[in-house]
Order: C-alpha cells, then sequence, then structure tokens
C-alpha cells in the first residue's frame, strides 16, 4: 500500500480557510486531517461540527476527523454527517472503547483509536483488531508545531508489531511534529499516514511541501 499525507487544517488560516482547502484539493494530499478539541480533554479548542460541514462543502478528499474530547460518542453521528469519513477516538477517553468504534463502522465511517504519548502500545492488545486506525501522538496533544517526541520511532515499531500479530486491518497514522527530516524514518519504522500541520501551512508554498513529503514516502518503497 502506498502510504498517505493528510495535511491538517489546525494550521490552516482560518479567515482563508476555503482558499486553503482549495489548495489541498489540488495537492498530492490523500485525506484532510480535522482536529476537534474541546478544552476538557486538551488544553486547547479548536474546531466543532459547523467547520467540518464548512470544510466539507469545498473538500474534494476524505476528512479524517480526530476527536480530542471527552465522551466522543455522543458526536460521532453529527460528525458523520457533517462529512466525515475516518473518525478516531482517544483510547484514554473511551470508557467502552469496542462500543464506540462499532458505533462509528455502523455510521459507516472507517473507525480509528488515538493514543497518547504517554500510554503505551500494550493497552491497545485487546482492541486494535478492532480499528481501521491508529493514531499515534508523536506530541502532546492540544498544540500544533510541537517537536517529534524521539520515541515515537520504536512506538511505531512496537505498534507495527502487535497489528501483525494480531492480524488486524488497521493503518498506524503520526500525528504531530512530521516533516521532511523525519518522515523516511517513520515510513521505515511502520508508519502508513503522516499527518503535517504547521509543516505545511507554514510554509511559501504548501503544495511543494505536501510533494516532498510523497517524496519522502516513495523512497521508502523503493
Amino acid at each position: 500500500m502506498t502510504p498517505l499525507i493528510a495535511p491538517s487544517v489546525l494550521s490552516a488560516d482560518f479567515a482563508n480557510l476555503q482558499r486553503d482547502i482549495g489548495m489541498l484539493n489540488r495537492s498530492q494530499a490523500d485525506w484532510i486531517h480535522f482536529d476537534v478539541m474541546d478544552g476538557q480533554f486538551v488544553p486547547n479548542i479548536s474546531m466543532g461540527v459547523p467547520v467540518c460541514e464548512a470544510v466539507h462543502r469545498h473538500a474534494q478528499k476524505p476528512l479524517d476527523v480526530h476527536l480530542m474530547i471527552v465522551e466522543p460518542e455522543k458526536y460521532l453521528e453529527a460528525f458523520r454527517k457533517a462529512g466525515a469519513s475516518i473518525i478516531s477516538v482517544h483510547v484514554e477517553a473511551c470508557i467502552h472503547l469496542h462500543r464506540t468504534l462499532e458505533q462509528i463502522k455502523k455510521l459507516g465511517c472507517r473507525a480509528g483509536i488515538a493514543i497518547n504519548p504517554h500510554t503505551p502500545v500494550s493497552a491497545l492488545e485487546e482492541i486494535v483488531a478492532d480499528a481501521d486506525l491508529v493514531n499515534v501522538m508523536s506530541v502532546n496533544p492540544g498544540f500544533g508545531g510541537q517537536k517529534l517526541i524521539p520515541n515515537t520511532f520504536d512506538k511505531v515499531a512496537r505498534l507495527k508489531e502487535l497489528i501483525l500479530r494480531r492480524r488486524s486491518p488497521a493503518l498506524i497514522e503520526i500525528d504531530g511534529g512530521v516533516n521532511q527530516e523525519n518522515a523516511a524514518a517513520l515510513l521505515a519504522a511502520g508508519a502508513d499516514v503522516l499527518v503535517a500541520g504547521s509543516f505545511v501551512f507554514s510554509a511559501p508554498d504548501p503544495e511543494a511541501v505536501i510533494a516532498s513529503l510523497k517524496t519522502a514516502v516513495r523512497t521508502r518503497e523503493v
């Protein structure tokens, strides 16, 4: 499988969001990553259902919705109606994670599990086979522009081993601090999807940056 690039609109220019979505449509991006924060699960508040609906109206690529919120099960249907194709919830926020993943699938979305930097891969032992995606937070969630935590590379390798052992269909997504310097190493460790926010949107030519990440992807495939 060819790895995927999912730019995060958390780092887009919210005053020119339609323009930035148009850029992502033209680019080599595969998904559009949409971060939802509630100020409780993480120390920040970001976008919600109305903004997701607005992005979906203009997006020509799947919306990868990452719910960094408490009680995410209450909002699954709303985000599906708003245009989500993939919905990821945090293992730390879900009391009944299996039930929540089943809810996401019944809505017609791919179901993802997100894990914070402190959460061990072993926490997914009994559930990874039921996931379509595992979002590995490579920074502490809540803010863009952070540096990738070095332990992420080993964590991805351990997660890949678990996925193979459990015969899970889950893709491994890396979220936080992804750039041209670490992309190839993340892919070599077992990553399938790279989320990039500030690295893309702070660049003079975001489309070229996305293309450069695709180049790193192809390097692993040779």
